[in-house]
């Protein structure tokens, strides 16, 4: 046999014995549960301990050898060992170690960590009572960004992706009474990860979402959609999928309040088309987010579902919702609380953000530039808010890598099928600001087409690139054609021009479809007041959205706006010592939660488009 190590980079001789070790993400696990708040579940959330690791002595030996890759597999902090005499030699103590609340990231809540990049380990501890004829998943809504996952002392999986749920099948693995979960968390950067090693946010580690241990029956529902037909009101189409040893099945789909109950038999692979028609019902809309609750039963399994029905479209330069044109009156958000530091971590930090979106009287949001949790997505459903979902394929990717773009087509997936029944999401983002290049369009286009594969019912979209040519703002980027919308972020008045000089240029669109302005804005620092040619004031920013409409309203095919952004957020890019201090101030909110004079300017925009539009 014949291997080389150049051929074959993870092939490792330890005691004269050869290794052919896995990848990262080459342990098996399940299909991505669908609604798995609709399971019955154990939250393993609380206080979970924690050792900080930066040289990662709890995964290599010091022949930098994984210990979960060795022969004898021990000697890792995962084992969660104590000394049994004083012969034994153990280096870590998780009883003994401090703890974080989780979910949450470790940044925000540990001062000396702040700016810390690299590996935590976290154990929590849980009792459970595992049934026969049961499954049992191991869940995490998110951990970032690369996660090696053990139980009671064994290796169930790694994961990456810093936004996306993964989970494990632990059936057969748990102990009766006190089992144990230790989590390898590694937020460290990588030219070719998704995202880079380069962005504008800031690199929160940890488990910053939810965990969860569900109970199944043993062949149970693990998948479905249940959903408008594209451009069709009167048509539900959509698919059930099965898991376990008893694949075929009846399953009967009831949506009681519509009328609706059909039965649907499922193949030898467990799955089953549905096609129902629609004779009366509520379409979901921003002014009526009318939610159904959606029953699927099947001889071993139940669950409901809150679920909207609206359809998404385009027909030339319009946005077509529920067969009406439609302006998108938006903002853009990330996914953390401006006024306590760190990521959201309920649904309160949630409802406050969209409240303020509310209040602005938008009906559309962008959730930049990753995906946010599954909670906020239904947050939007119950709320009337549209929805912009994107992954963080963000400036500048390692566009000829392979494995790169596995993993940017993963986080992609992962994202649509966590959210596909979500009536709130309508455009599915398959990226930000990426300079064009063969090498960009080809990978950009391959993920375009995996989206309209998945799901033909929802608009595929990016922030385009554009240039200037003299006084004209060019969008001309050739991914503009595998896409719906075109859409594209522009800083006229604050990297480029002056908020005067602005209203001289013209935009020249070379597509024949909506626009949708991705982003806008100027750094304002909360309180600060000046005139409205002093840079960081208040009056700057407002001046700039003023002058931001008279300029973009210009463009025929205009169909909505998601300005940067709802509030100021965290940025190591962002060091100026008094005006920024590490914060991105281009939001309309300040840190403190104060409103500045443009969130007013953009709200009376918003209130005449409603006006326009009804």
């Amino acid at each position: 046999m014949n291997l080389s190590l150049k051929k074959y980079p993870k092939l490792f001789f330890l005691h004269g014995l050869l290794f052919l070790f896995a990848d990262i993400n080459s342990f098996s696990q399940p299909v991505l549960i669908q609604n798995i708040y609709g399971r019955n579940h154990q939250s393993l959330n609380g206080r979970w301990n924690y050792i900080i690791d930066p040289y990662e002595m709890g995964y290599y030996d010091y022949r930098h050898m994984p210990f979960d890759q060795s022969e004898s597999g021990k000697g890792g902090f995962y084992d969660d060992k104590k000394p049994k005499d004083k012969g034994d030699w153990v280096e870590y103590e998780f009883d003994l170690s401090p703890s974080v609340k989780i979910p949450g990231d470790w940044n925000s809540q540990v001062e000396k960590l702040e700016l810390y990049e690299g590996t935590v380990w976290f154990r929590q501890k849980f009792n459970a009572d595992p049934l026969s004829q049961k499954k049992y998943i191991l869940y995490f809504g998110a951990v970032n960004y690369e996660a090696h996952v053990y139980l009671n002392g064994k290796k169930l999986g790694s994961h990456k992706g810093g936004f996306t749920p993964f989970q494990f099948d632990v059936t057969g693995k748990l102990t009766k009474g006190e089992n144990f979960v230790v989590v390898k968390a590694d937020n460290k950067r990588f030219q070719d990860e998704i995202p880079t090693v380069n962005t504008d946010w800031w690199n929160y580690g940890g488990i910053t979402r939810d965990v969860l241990l569900a109970e199944l029956p043993d062949t149970y529902i693990s998948d479905y959609k249940v959903q408008l037909a594209k451009g069709n009101l009167k048509m539900i189409e959509g698919f059930v999928q099965l898991e376990g040893d008893q694949k075929n099945q009846q399953v009967t789909i009831t949506i009681a309040e519509a009328g609706i109950k059909q039965t649907v038999n499922t193949d030898g692979n467990g799955k089953a088309s549905i096609h129902i028609p629609v004779k009366s019902m509520e379409y979901w809309s921003p002014e009526n987010p009318k939610l159904y609750t959606v029953e699927i039963e099947s001889a071993s399994d139940k669950l409901n579902d809150k679920i909207g029905f609206r359809t998404i479209e385009t027909k030339g330069q319009d946005i077509i919702l529920n067969g009406k044109s439609i302006f998108l009156r938006g903002i853009s958000m990330h996914d953390e609380n401006p006024l306590i530091p760190g990521r959201l971590r309920g649904q309160g930090d949630m409802r406050m953000m969209l409240n303020w979106v509310k209040e602005l009287n938008c009906n559309y949001v962008r959730l930049a530039h990753y995906p946010h949790s599954e909670e906020m997505t239904r947050l939007a459903d119950e709320m009337g808010l549209l929805v912009w979902a994107e992954v963080p394929v963000y400036w500048t990717i390692s566009w000829l890598n392979e494995e790169t773009y596995k993993n940017a087509e993963k986080q992609l997936s992962d994202l649509m099928t966590r959210d596909k029944n979500r009536s709130s999401v309508i455009v599915w983002s398959i990226g930000n600001e990426t300079p064009i290049s063969e090498p960009r369009n080809i990978f950009m286009g391959k993920l375009a087409t995996v989206a309209r594969s998945m799901d033909n019912t929802r608009l595929v979209a990016a922030a385009l690139e554009i240039h200037r040519k003299g006084s004209n703002v060019v969008v001309e980027d050739p991914l503009g054609d595998k896409l719906d919308l075109v859409s594209f972020n522009e800083y006229a008045g604050w990297y480029w021009s002056s908020t005067k000089d602005m209203l001289n240029y013209k935009f020249d669109i070379k597509f024949n479809k909506p626009v949708v302005v991705t982003e806008f804005g100027a750094d304002a620092l909360g309180g600060f007041h000046a005139d409205d040619e002093t840079r960081w004031s208040e009056e700057y920013q407002d001046l700039l959205y003023k002058n931001q409409f008279k300029m973009l309203s210009a463009i025929n095919g205009l169909r909505g706006m998601t300005p940067w952004i709802l509030v100021d957020f965290r940025s190591p890019r962002r060091q100026h010592p008094y005006f920024q201090d590490f914060w991105n101030r281009k939001g309309l909110i300040s840190e403190t939660g104060k409103k500045k004079m443009a969130f007013h300017t953009l709200k009376g925009f918003y209130d005449g488009i409603q006006v326009k539009y009804k």
